[in-house]
Order: C-alpha cells, then structure tokens, then sequence
C-alpha cells in the first residue's frame, strides 16, 4: 500500500468537499494534525476512522486504501483494452487484407502462365516472356501468404525458394515434353542460331540441359529432334 498516495487521495476527497482540514477534524473528532498527517502520508487512519470517511466521502474502504476511486481506475484499464483491442483489429484486417492480396496475386499469376503457354506458339518469345512475368506475381503472392503463415524469414525465405523451384522445373519439363512428344521447339531456350539456305532451313535451339535441332522449319518436311 502507497501511503503517500492514499494520502493525496484522502487530500483530494477533502477538497472536493470544499472543507478545512480542521471541519473534517471536528467531524471525525479528532485533531486537525491528525488529518494533516493523514494526507501527508505520515500516518493512516484506523480501522473504525476508515469506515467513517468512506460513509463521508461515499466511497469504499478498498478504494481508500488503494488511494484511487475504482471508476476511475476502471475508465483506464476499459481505455487501455479498447486500445489494444483497436490495435489488434487493425493488425488482423492488415492480415486479412495480406491474405486476400496474395491469393489474388497467386490466381492471377497461375492464368498468366497458363494463358500464355496456350496461346503463343513455342517459337514465339512472347510465350515464355509472358510465363516468367506470370511466375514472378505467383511468386510474390506466395511470398504474402508466407508472411502470414510462418514468422521466422528463414522459412519464408524457403518458402520462395521452393515455388521458384517448382516453376523451373514445370517449365522445363513441360518443354522437355513439347518436343519428346509432340515435335514442338522448346518454348524455354537462351539461344536461337539459324542456319541453312538463306538461314531459314535449320535453326537450333540451346537450352540449359539440351539443344533441340528444327528442320525445315514451317513446311510439310519439318523435323525436331534433340541433341546433346
């Protein structure tokens, strides 16, 4: 207990009833260095005083002793719950909000790919230039929803990582596949060297792991295959 504290609260109840030191005094019968020692914190009234202040200043004994009016102290800790509850809505709706954003990021990325894998041809460069840009958003969106699901940036950090794996290796398997299975040039190639008649009779395609040969290219005797 804060004597020195219930000693101001006693000094404000006092003055708020807009009487002397000695009124009070005189009311309680006691002496008028008795309440002053009260209110200085020197002393603290007895058991059977404390029941007749509360009665005279309509407060609780317990409010007496812990130099504060209840309400009061109530209004804060409402004011410090409201607040943290409001701080905690905001951080929720920023989570919310996170969680929406990387799920639309992470559909639109996904169509992106798609769609230009289906409508651009492998020979054209718009194709993968379109797959890499829809992967990069995919990637993003990956790395919010990250954000809120693990806490630590390391796990995020593979989180990215790993969705930057997966592409690479649908993208190179999906070529992989376009010219094993389907006599197609690969869509994913760092070079293109043309050669033949007039450079239009052979072009070869470099990737990272093969080069892919076409012959011929554009007429009914076309031909695709892979080389080392």
């Amino acid at each position: 207990m804060d004597q020195k504290k219930v000693g101001m609260f006693l000094r404000v109840l006092r003055k708020e009833k807009n009487i002397t030191q000695e009124q009070l005094a005189e009311k309680l019968n006691v002496s008028g260095r008795t309440v002053s020692r009260w209110e200085t914190g020197v002393n603290m009234p007895d058991i059977s005083l404390l029941v007749e202040l509360s009665e005279f200043y309509r407060i609780s004994i317990a409010e007496i002793i812990d130099g504060e009016r209840k309400s009061e102290k109530m209004n804060e800790e409402t004011k410090n719950t409201a607040i943290k509850m409001a701080e905690y809505s905001k951080n929720e709706t920023a989570i919310g909000k996170r969680k929406i954003t990387s799920i639309l990021l992470s559909v639109f990325g996904i169509l992106v790919i798609v769609s230009a894998l289906a409508i651009f041809p492998n020979d054209s460069s718009w194709g993968s230039i379109y797959s890499i840009i829809g992967g990069i958003i995919l990637t993003v969106g990956v790395y919010l929803a990250s954000k809120s699901i693990f806490a630590k940036r390391a796990l995020r950090l593979s989180c990215i990582l790993g969705c930057i794996v997966i592409l690479f290796s649908l993208f190179l398997i999906s070529d992989y596949v376009a010219v094993s299975q389907f006599s197609q040039v690969p869509r994913f190639c760092y070079e293109k060297i043309y050669s033949g008649y007039d450079k239009c009779d052979r072009v070869e395609y470099k990737t990272l792991f093969y080069s892919v040969i076409q012959e011929n290219p554009g007429t009914a005797d076309e031909n695709v295959k892979i080389v080392k």
